[in-house]
């Protein structure tokens, strides 16, 4: 135990005050006792292992911060496929997830308590400087109160809390006079009037004390849940579902934490009320699962999305291992199975939004589960996360988030918190005490990661106070009386505990028919079996068929052979069937609307393999309907070259330079089938269309997929993709600057090797895997042909207007919210057995959820129309903007 923890023993109980060293380093957790334990568990790892992963970070870390502060700074962020700087304003909005650029050298300000973590000491007082000469807090912008808060504003906080540690070592910072606390005064002033509103919640959520006052307040009483979005007036909630992942994440981390450093009991108390309803209704081992604030036991959707990985490591603080182990575990599987945590995946482990922006909090879990264990299993996963970043995210100018896990496929991104968090916790979790300058255990981090010293609980005791106004429901607090895991009482005579956590969760994930873990309802330890899930239903089973009855849905043979399933909730057995047939159709829904996405042509990747790039830049490319099909073949690997006509509309004049080559044509004028003849004719092994839309990315356009031309392809024999503006202009700018440029063309992107740069090409084999359950063959897809494309249908596919009036390229346009908008009739599901079936199904759902605390539901008989089956599919959307706005 640290100083700052008062000598106290294990499992000793929560005292009045909080100057215990709860601290995210190493948070009051018997580490001695812990470490003695898990010895036996897994092999230890080395110190020179972990000295050699430590390096390692430290230069990944100089890596992204070299080409930072080379390439972009003063900008907010690096764009690391185009090597420049991402200035608000200058490039194409991304929408909410600009707002937390605010032209105040965001990177530099939350990249400088890491500096001082990864020992560079000289390097964070040339940043300091920095940002005391550069730095301007006077824009005229609009920024994200909330990530400016813990970016800026903890950044600024966390660069003077070590500037000052610095400079009473007497070594560096003697100058330093509190100029980061002065700015981040200054800030904090400006920020202020967002919180003037009726609420005291400011305008795009962030809380100080009243904000959490008022939130405590607005709980759900019966349930004891939050909501996820709320009207700042009038405190009404308008999202109704609760979880622990987007859009709540960091309130309860505010509250375990608040209570450390400012030592108000009242904190506590509304964290552990908090924490036994998350445990009672949202904790489904191994998964997190949204629920319903007025009916907590009903599912609120049946996916999960990446920012709840910082959950475990939040129970590791509040000493509460077991679960921990056991989320933290299921999540490795999906990495393992992806590289990446996909920014949302579903209960049976496919992907729900394929991006990954180079989130934390799965690193952040896994450091405070070591300091917790002492488990060198830990270290091994975090060995994972090192390879899988340098063999996937590094480019030749930093670490770009990946677009697309399924494909590896790029986006150009690199997000501050990259800096201040990720490369924080690694170097950490392979750190010894006498590797880090300071005692890490006399500091607690902030959701950013940023430090802020314990000693800050000790300076105000006169706050301290027990609160006696809320009412409470009645809790079992038994487990609330742990400042660390007694590792004598959690883990009894078993050196093994925490792989026997483990081990029944190594399979979950990769199942060639996947089945979601079924939620374990107090009623079924008894031995009654769990109720029946969509993804199990089979129309001939007569014991499903009961089961319906009992839920009161109907199944109805419809003349065209379909099958439509309709509830009344009022024929049910009872209201706890009646909530277990309304959770099945919504899954039926949810399964509907996730295989009619899964009827469009996946993306595919175009990946540049030659010098300097090595594999190490892979762009989102559209597919074609018509020619190679990437996902049956063996990738296309060749040398691009640019055809003439650059339109590649007639026969081309330069067929030398194409032959054996990938050629490079630009969009308009003709058929996009039209382009692939001609440039076959030429002896192309395949082609490149590029967008002339200028300015066009990715990242703000739906996916693409070029249609044919309404004649027989079957012709068309090579491969043909399409890239935005962005994207091949990145392939453009290096054929200018090397002349050659070898790309490989692919469903999925090669994997590539760090080491890979020594060698002078990569090999040219086909290392493609067996495609994981996510990855969709693709199949036909009729589009409406036309001759000309018109401004509606620029408009409905969410694509500039073509600068050619001429234009009569055809393009499928796949959006999120096309994706559902016909009924889904050919449904796979899986059987009892675990064997796959198809199934034909149109669901038609009686009534919407109802979303008050009124225990007397009316239920109507009216079947769901396809506009409200649409708008669950909207909810989801809304959701995933929730998150862009948050911690993106």
């Amino acid at each position: 135990m640290s100083e700052a923890g008062g000598g106290r023993g294990c499992g000793s109980s929560v005292p009045q005050r909080a100057p215990w060293s709860l601290v995210a380093a190493a948070a009051a957790l018997c580490l001695v006792a812990a470490t003695s334990v898990w010895t036996a568990g897994a092999a230890p790892m080395s110190r020179e292992e972990r000295q050699k992963l430590g390096n390692q970070v430290l230069e990944m870390f100089d890596h992204a911060y070299g080409n930072y502060m080379e390439h972009a700074y003063p900008a907010d962020e690096l764009m690391p496929l185009t090597c420049r700087g991402r200035v608000r304003g200058q490039e194409p909005s991304r929408g909410d997830v600009d707002d937390a650029l605010g032209k105040f050298s965001l990177t530099l300000i939350d990249s400088l308590d890491t500096l001082v973590v990864l020992n560079k000491t000289k390097e964070f007082e040339d940043a300091v400087r920095k940002v005391l000469r550069d730095v301007n807090l006077d824009n005229d912008v609009v920024v994200s109160v909330f990530e400016t808060n813990i970016r800026v504003l903890g950044g600024l906080l966390g660069g003077h809390s070590l500037a000052i540690m610095l400079k009473e070592k007497g070594e560096y910072m003697q100058w330093y006079n509190d100029e980061l606390l002065q700015m981040a005064k200054q800030l904090g002033y400006k920020l202020l009037p967002a919180f003037n509103t009726t609420s005291g919640l400011p305008y795009p959520r962030e809380y100080a004390r009243k904000a959490l006052d008022f939130l405590w307040e607005k709980r759900q009483r019966s349930s004891n849940l939050v909501g996820v979005t709320i009207n700042i007036h009038t405190g009404d909630w308008v999202r109704k579902d609760s979880g622990v992942g987007a859009g709540i994440d960091s309130y309860y981390e505010y509250l375990l934490k608040a209570y450390v450093l400012l030592g108000d009991d009242s904190f506590l108390e509304r964290f552990n009320t908090h924490y036994d309803a998350i445990m009672r209704y949202i904790s489904q081992p191994p998964l997190l699962l949204d629920v319903h604030i007025h009916k907590p036991m009903l599912n609120a959707r049946t996916w999960m999305d990446a920012l709840l990985a910082f959950f475990p490591g939040l129970q590791v603080l509040k000493g509460d291992i077991r679960p921990a182990i056991e989320t933290h575990e299921m999540l490795y599987q999906v990495i393992k199975k992806h590289n990446f945590l996909p920014e949302a995946f579903t209960t049976d482990f496919r992907v729900h939004w394929a991006q990954h922006p180079l989130r934390p909090e799965f690193a952040e879990s896994t450091y405070f589960l070591y300091k917790a264990t002492g488990d060198p299993y830990y270290l091994e996963v975090g060995k994972t996360l090192i390879e899988n970043l340098n063999k996937y995210a590094r480019v030749p100018c930093g670490f770009a988030a990946m677009k697309d896990v399924r494909t590896g496929s790029h986006e150009d991104r690199m997000d501050s918190f990259f800096l201040a968090e990720m490369f924080k916790y690694l170097y950490l979790l392979f750190a010894d005490k006498e590797d880090i300058i300071f005692d890490i255990e006399d500091y607690i981090f902030t959701t950013e990661a940023h430090l802020l010293p314990l000693w800050l609980s000790t300076t105000n005791q006169s706050i301290s106070k027990k609160n006696t106004t809320s009412e409470y429901t009645e809790l079992d607090d038994s487990n609330f009386d742990w400042t660390c895991p007694n590792t004598q009482i959690l883990f009894p005579n078993d050196p093994l505990y925490a792989q026997s956590i483990r081990e029944p969760l190594k399979n979950v994930v990769d199942k060639s028919c996947p089945r979601g873990i079924i939620r374990v309802e107090e009623s079924f330890r008894s031995g009654a079996k769990p109720p029946l899930r969509a993804r199990d239903f089979m129309a001939t089973n007569p014991e499903h068929l009961e089961i319906l009855k009992k839920m009161g849905v109907s199944l109805i043979h419809l003349k065209d052979g379909r099958v439509q399933l309709v509830q009344h909730a009022i024929q049910a057995a009872s209201s706890i069937d009646a909530e277990d047939g309304l959770r099945f159709m919504q899954e039926m829904i949810e399964l509907s609307s996730q295989q009619q996405k899964e009827q469009q042509l996946p993306p595919r990747a175009v990946q540049i393999v030659s010098h300097p790039f090595f594999g190490r830049v892979v762009l989102t490319a559209g597919p074609a309907q018509f020619g190679l099909d990437l996902s049956k073949h063996k990738e296309t690997r060749g040398f691009v070259a640019s055809s003439k006509p650059y339109n590649g509309c007639s026969e081309l004049t330069n067929p030398e330079a194409v032959m054996g080559k990938i050629a490079l044509i630009q969009r308009g004028q003709c058929m996009f089938a039209e382009k692939a003849r001609n440039i076959q004719n030429a002896g192309a092994i395949g082609g490149i269309v590029i967008d002339d839309n200028e300015g066009s990315s990715s990242d703000t356009a739906p996916l693409f997929q070029m249609a044919g031309d309404g004649k027989d392809t079957d012709d068309i024999k090579i491969p043909m993709l399409f890239l935005f503006s962005k994207e091949g202009s990145i392939i453009l700018d290096a054929i200018r600057e090397y002349e050659e440029v070898e790309v490989l063309l692919s469903d999925k992107a090669k994997d590539r090797d760090p080491e890979m740069e020594n060698e002078e090409q990569p090999s040219s084999e086909n290392d493609s895997q067996n495609q994981s359950a996510e990855q969709i063959t693709s199949s036909s897809q009729e589009v409406d042909l036309v001759d000309q494309e018109s401004p509606e249908e620029s408009s409905l596919n969410s694509q500039p207007e073509s600068s050619s009036p001429t234009d009569t390229d055809n393009a499928a346009s796949v959006s999120a919210s096309e994706q559902n908008s016909n009924p889904v009739e050919n449904h796979e599901t899986t059987s009892l057995d675990g064997e796959c079936t198809d199934l034909d199904n149109q669901l038609q759902e009686q009534s919407e959820t109802e979303e008050d605390s009124n225990p007397n539901v009316s239920w109507g008989k009216k079947v769901q129309p396809i506009d409200s089956i649409l708008a669950d599919w909207n909810e989801d959307i809304e959701a995933f903007e929730m998150m862009e706005k948050d911690e993106l």
